[in-house]
């Protein structure tokens, strides 16, 4: 018997729904902000592995294997062996190239220059390196110029804690006859009854203002670079005259008044040392708000 299908009615084809798509579930794309954390994340990741690369170690490093741990440890003490080398031999390039006037035929204290590399194979930031350099060029035609415990000290600064020192060495000053530098921040005046009567102006120069923030003398101090506290000159009399120089240049006192005295920050033996080495550019901002407060006191040339 042969069958015919029947079509489908009308009421059924009103009934029967359509057949719908599949819905796909898709993951919710990630958001700019998440693509953006996501690559701070993997570089921060990628730094960490270059950092550690440079002493040997990686996240894998050890293994299970004693031979292969032994190699691994080995090549190790390779790469930070090769490190050392690169150091010094960095500083002695430098060294080679500084140029220092004054000569002797005196040789340096062995146990001076032993502890030298000793502590210089372990500077690793070109800058510092530089400054090492320079010590070394300068000690060797000036035997006796750093001490072991200036050496010491400067190991513990960073390139950060030289770029401070620097600031603090370009508004520096010294007299003819002095050895030692000094921050010099304003004056102190011995009161009188007709002072009272006298218009008030300041006596210090506020240093955040012309780049040496407090914070930074707070570090200076920390460093044992400059003394903690403010020291005060003896005091000047009348006409009493005064020269000093600020990097490149001259700054001419002549007293106006008697019981006057000159405040400054004195540098450290170990901060007299190094300031001989930094380079040094004028603080024209410092110049001038030192010129205008002394004014007050002084004649100013």
């Amino acid at each position: 018997m042969k069958i015919t299908p029947q079509p489908f009615s009308p009421e059924v084809r009103k009934t029967e729904k359509p057949l719908e798509k599949p819905v796909t579930q898709h993951a919710d794309k990630p958001t700019a902000e998440q693509t953006s954390s996501a690559a701070r994340l993997d570089t921060s990741r990628q730094r960490m592995l270059s950092w550690f690369a440079r002493v040997g170690i990686s996240p894998s490093m050890l293994s299970p294997d004693p031979k292969k741990q032994k190699h691994a440890l080995e090549r190790r003490k390779q790469i930070l062996e090769t490190q050392k080398a690169s150091n010094l031999q960095a500083v002695l390039n430098i060294a080679l190239n500084v140029t220092i006037d004054e000569q002797t035929v005196d040789n340096i204290d062995p146990d001076w220059f032993f502890a030298f590399s000793t502590m210089a194979e372990e500077i690793y930031s070109r800058p510092m390196q530089e400054l090492w350099g320079k010590i070394f060029a300068v000690e060797v035609a000036r035997p006796g110029s750093f001490s072991l415990r200036t050496l010491q000290l400067l190991k513990t600064l960073t390139h950060r804690d030289a770029q401070v020192f620097t600031k603090a060495a370009n508004v520096a000053s010294k007299r003819n006859s002095d050895t030692v530098p000094r921050i010099l921040v304003g004056y102190h005046r011995r009161k009188g009854f007709f002072s009272l009567f006298r218009k008030h102006h300041p006596e210090q120069v506020n240093l955040s203002t012309v780049g040496l923030s407090y914070p930074d003398l707070l570090a200076l101090q920390e460093m044992k670079l400059i003394y903690a506290s403010e020291i005060e000159s003896g005091e000047y009399q009348e006409g009493q005259k005064v020269t000093l120089r600020c990097v490149n240049e001259n700054i001419s006192l002549t007293c106006k008044t008697a019981g006057v005295a000159l405040v400054y920050y004195k540098f450290t033996p170990v901060g007299s040392e190094l300031y001989k080495l930094v380079g040094k550019s004028p603080n024209d901002n410092y110049i001038s708000a030192i010129k205008s407060v002394l004014n007050e006191v002084f004649v100013v040339g």
